[in-house]
């Protein structure tokens, strides 16, 4: 299900939601890929640029539980190997702090799809969370959620050397936030079925369905694409923001009644 709209008021203007949503769109403009993904046919100059530029800002997870770069990353050139065409590697010629590229690999992503996605579940979720917390702690809880997703994704996984990139680990946590914050909302969705059908559902429903889709495509079901895409990461992020939103939870009035 896609989601179009929640019906939740806001009391104020969620600017640090614009802001973030600006943001990534402003990085993924400036990036390679906002230029390599826009055309059908990538060829292998390109494919080597965008692999050095993910090594370099992307969140790598054997990097991040040993806190160091490897000797040899890719240089972002392609050169003629006995086998064929290859992407050279060689030794960084920058300074990476791995726990720094959490940071940085929030603001990527690998195509139009990815960025699109993830700034309509932002844009939809995230302006009542930041209602909730205000402009300073939504920002905290955002990048917190991020920094979980993140190191427990390559906790998981911690000897790949495939850069993580996106903004899906934070977004995840504030789909958690907004289930436990709000679950009786409700949410206009688009279901694909044959045609586009809109469709108000409760955000317990479309948030819980979405976390238990997570769930299982992390597990290695349901999906081809599971190498390529960090569920995990998703899984782990939802959790976090989903216990962080329990202690956000206004406590119930009691009801006085008189002493006669």
């Amino acid at each position: 299900m896609i989601p179009v709209h929640d019906v939740n008021p806001l009391r104020r203007t969620p600017w640090v939601t614009y802001a973030l949503v600006a943001a990534n769109v402003v990085v993924f403009l400036a990036m390679p890929a906002a230029a390599h993904t826009a055309v059908g046919n990538t060829n292998l100059a390109q494919l080597c640029d965008l692999q050095a530029f993910f090594e370099r800002w992307g969140a790598v997870p054997w990097e991040l539980v040993r806190n160091q770069v490897p000797a040899l990353v890719p240089t972002g050139h392609a050169v003629a190997t006995a086998q064929g065409a290859a992407c050279l590697a060689g030794p960084p010629s920058y300074t990476k702090i791995p726990a720094v590229s959490v940071l940085t690999a929030m603001f990527l992503h690998g195509s139009w799809t990815h960025l699109l996605g993830n700034m309509l579940f932002l844009a939809i979720f995230g302006n009542n969370i930041e209602d909730r917390l205000g402009p300073v702690r939504f920002l905290l809880f955002y990048l917190v959620c991020g920094y979980v997703a993140g190191y427990g994704f390559a906790v998981t996984d911690p000897s790949s050397s495939d850069p993580l990139v996106g903004a899906s680990g934070a977004i995840a946590g504030v789909l958690g936030a907004y289930l436990v914050l709000f679950p009786r909302a409700r949410v206009w969705g688009l279901i694909p079925v044959l045609f586009f059908l809109p469709l108000r559902v409760p955000a317990w429903l479309m948030l819980g369905m979405w976390f238990v889709l997570q769930a299982f495509y992390a597990a290695g079901y349901g999906t081809a694409e599971a190498g390529s895409v960090a569920y995990a990461a998703h899984v782990i992020g939802f959790v976090a923001g989903s216990l962080l939103g329990l202690t956000m939870r206004r406590p119930r009035r009691r009801a006085i009644s008189p002493r006669l």
